[in-house]
Formats: C-alpha cells, structure tokens, sequence
C-alpha cells in the first residue's frame, strides 16, 4: 500500500521500520534503531523509474534466505523420519503452509503498513505479541549462531586431518589441531571482528557465496550417491517411522531449513509490484528450488549411509575425499561469513527491546552507542562460543531452534491473519472469511503443537535422557 495510512494496533510512540531490503544483513533488523520509515514511492513511479527489485530478482532473494547450512541435517531428518517416503511426505505437505505462511505476512504487511516482520507483528497482533516475537527472533539467531559455531569444528576437523594425512579414525593429540582450539581461534581472529561494526556491507558478498556452496554440496552428495566410494557402506535403511513421534522428530530440521518468513516482509516490500497474486508466484517458484536441494541431499545423503549417516552429512565422508574436502572449505566460510549477518540482525532486536524498556530515542551519542554495542557484542559472542565449545553437535541445537522456527512459519502468521480478518468492518461476514479465520486458527493449533512437541522431545532426548547415560 502506497499511502500513509494507521497500523492496527499501532501506536503512535512507536517507531518505523527500514524499507531496505536489498541487503540481507538489514532483513531482520528492529525498526527500534531507525530514526523512521522512508517515505513509500507511489506504485506508479516505482514502476515507472524501474526502482524496486524483479520477480525474478525476489525468487533469488528468498532461496537465498532460506537455503543455508541447515541443509547439512537433512539427511539425518531423513532417517529420524524413517525413510524417503515419509520424509518427502512430510516436506510436501509442510510446503503448503510454508507458502500460505508467506502470503499472509504479504497480507498483513499491506493491512498494517509495515515493512518487517516483527514490526507486522507487533502492528497486527499488539504490543505484547509483538515482544515476544522480537524475543523468539533474538532466541533464534542466538541458536543458529552456536550452529554456526560447531559446523566450523566438525568442518575443521576434517579439513585438518586431510592436510595432515591422517588416517581414517585416529585423533591427533597436537593441541593445535584440538576442536575447542580451531574453533576459538578461527572465532577470535575472524568472526569477531567482523560482527563489531555498526554496519555491514559486505553481505550482498556472502550471499552469493552461500547459495554457490550450498548448490556444491548439493551436487557433491547426489554424485557420491551415484558413484560412492568403495570404502562407503551404507548401514540400515528404514521405509517407515517407528512410532508417529519420529515424523514430528523431522520438523524441526525441515522448519529450520526452510524458515525465511522473518526475511520476507522487507523483500515483499522490495518489489517493484507489491501485490499478492505475484508475490504468491515468487514464493512459491522460491520454495519448490529449496525443496528439490533440501530433498536432493536428504534423499541421496540418507541413502549413502542409511541409518550410520551423521548429524553433519559432511561429517560421514572419509577426511582423504578432495570433492567432499572443497564442499566443507565452501561451508566454512559461508558459516564465518553468515554469524557476523545473524548477529548482527539479533543484536538490533536486542538494541530496540531495550530502547522500548526505557523508554528511550534513538542514540545520538555516539560514544555510548558504540560501547553499548561493543558491549553487546562481546557478550553474545562469548556466550555462543562457550555453548558451542561444550554442546557435541549440530542436531541437538537444531532440534530446539527449529521448533522455534515453526513459530515463525505457523503460529506468528496465523496469529496475523486471525487479528488482520477480525479488524475488518463487515456487516456481513461471507464465507471466504470464515475460511481464512479458521485456517488462521488451525495454522497456529499446529505450530504451537510443533513446538512443544519437538522443544519438548528435543529437551529429554538430548539433554536429560543424556545425561542420564
């Protein structure tokens, strides 16, 4: 919507969101840290000056956003699903309201005149909806930086053993090819000083080298497959869940990888044609290339190794392997490129919670900006690397922050979309409208299910039960 018109539930203290969406490192940040909102550009000239980004140019953007290093886990979701059949099952219909999901917040971002997801939100759903979702965001940026961290440990590991010729399954006792030891120092020297500025320009970089490895794992993994190796040997092979639970022991890994709807509202406000009917055609182009890379490396790393495949699919690979060893060099240094783009967007979350809590304008001295910044840095870095240096492995993060993923995809959306039709002024409420009331209901019945199905799961599989061996 062009025009300057009242939010739902908006107040009039709160402050505007960035309309850039160009940069990806800008798609998570809180409004709180703007000085206001650009003024909207009228369709017309938007159009007419050729401003704006492309269809073609937003289907890039949003696989971009949601193809990532999640994409290591699947084949192991694979077998936690209990084989092809349900695991492609599950992604198929998971899609469906993945695609809904997106829509929605394109819906509620014309209703409400907003232009970040937190920001639809808080607008749509009130304030105190609002900071909770600007706290799950935070949480799950947190999350995924300690994942990011550990990928860089198993993918060093490796990296390091083929360098030193080291065979198969022995560990060398030098302290600097120790995992705590690589991964503090690749940490220290490179990953921090690129999360301290204020600004980072050079995401625009990383995202394109993200979405080349990526695509190179892909490949990798579906060549192994076709042609293994003679010292691979898959182990079993399940063609069926055990019990039902496993399927839903899938979901948080499919949400984690598939989750980019926090991305979305400023790419939706991007477009050249901010309207739905082209935005549901970029969403859905977008998800169908991530769900023929996600199922090309959960089906064919699933069945090179069979029930044996590690958490890290990489990580099932012998060190010795050039092709696999050039595909964790890729991963490497998207994770070092990409924990500075997370941070920093859950670093602008935290920045406007607090200037919200206290009441407080936008910092114009810059001496206490920049150590409240240093400040917060800092913490977050150290706190995710001590985490990342004591949990063992990406799937027990992973199953925590993908349950809180599916609030992204399922209970925030669905909460819009019931606020969004109830706001309406209609005598006369026609049938399409209870449709998408009730849709909107069944959609936040099920990710609130999802979450405390797998949070919880995930709590007593991986950590008490665990503890308790």
């Amino acid at each position: 919507m062009s025009g300057p018109e009242m939010a739902i539930n908006s107040e009039a203290g709160d402050w505007g969101g960035s309309d850039d969406a160009g940069e990806r490192a800008w798609l998570l940040q809180s409004p709180s840290v703007e000085t206001g909102p650009p003024p909207r550009e009228p369709e017309r000239e938007r159009e007419g000056r050729g401003g704006g980004t492309s269809a073609l140019g937003a289907v890039f953007i949003v696989v971009n956003a949601a193809l990532g290093a999640g994409l290591l886990n699947f084949p192991a979701a694979f077998n936690v699903a209990g084989g092809v059949t349900s695991g492609v099952t599950l992604q198929l219909c998971m899609l469906v309201f993945i695609i809904s999901g997106l829509v929605i917040l394109a819906y509620c971002s014309q209703v409400s005149n907003e232009t970040t997801y937190q920001e639809v939100v808080r607008a749509v759903c009130g304030r105190v909806t609002g900071v909770i979702c600007e706290v799950a965001i935070a949480v799950y940026t947190f999350g995924t930086c300690i994942a990011f961290l550990i990928i860089i440990g198993d993918q060093l590991d490796k990296l390091i053993a083929a360098m030193a010729h080291e065979p198969e399954g022995v560990m060398d006792d030098h302290w600097y090819t120790d995992r705590r030891f690589t991964i503090v120092v690749t940490s220290v020297l490179v990953i921090l000083p690129l999360s301290i500025p204020k600004e980072i320009g050079f995401q625009k970089y990383a995202s394109a080298l993200s979405v080349i490895g990526t695509w190179y794992v892909t490949i990798v993994v579906i060549i192994k497959y076709i042609w293994p190796d003679k010292e691979i040997s898959p182990g079993y092979i399940p063609t069926s869940p055990s019990s039902w639970t496993d399927v839903f022991n899938a979901m948080p890994t499919i949400c984690f990888g598939f989750q980019c709807h926090v991305s979305s509202v400023p790419v939706f406000n991007s477009m050249r044609k901010r309207e739905i009917q082209p935005w549901g055609g970029v969403v859905t182009a977008g998800m169908i290339i991530c769900l023929f890379v996600y199922t090309g490396t959960g089906v064919c790393g699933f069945l090179s190794f069979g029930s044996t495949v590690n958490q890290d699919v990489l990580m099932s690979y012998p060190s010795n392997d050039i092709a696999v060893a050039v595909a964790r060099a890729f991963i490497v240094v998207c994770v070092v490129t990409s924990y500075p783009i997370l941070h920093f967007c859950g670093r602008a979350v935290l920045e406007g919670l607090w200037l919200r809590f206290r009441d407080e304008p936008v910092e114009v001295d810059v001496g206490r900006e920049r150590r409240r910044r240093l400040l917060q840095t800092v913490t977050w870095f150290a706190l995710t690397l001590l985490l990342a240096l004591f949990i063992p492995d990406i799937g027990r993060v992973i199953s925590l922050i993908g349950g809180l993923a599916a609030c992204f995809i399922f209970v925030f959306p669905g909460l819009c979309l019931i606020q969004a039709k109830l706001s309406e002024m209609q005598e006369v409420r026609p049938g399409s409208w209870w449709g998408l009331v009730s849709y909107g209901i069944f959609m936040v019945t099920i990710g609130a299910f999802i979450f405390g199905q797998t949070t919880t799961s995930a709590i007593f599989r991986d950590f008490l039960y665990h503890d308790n061996q």
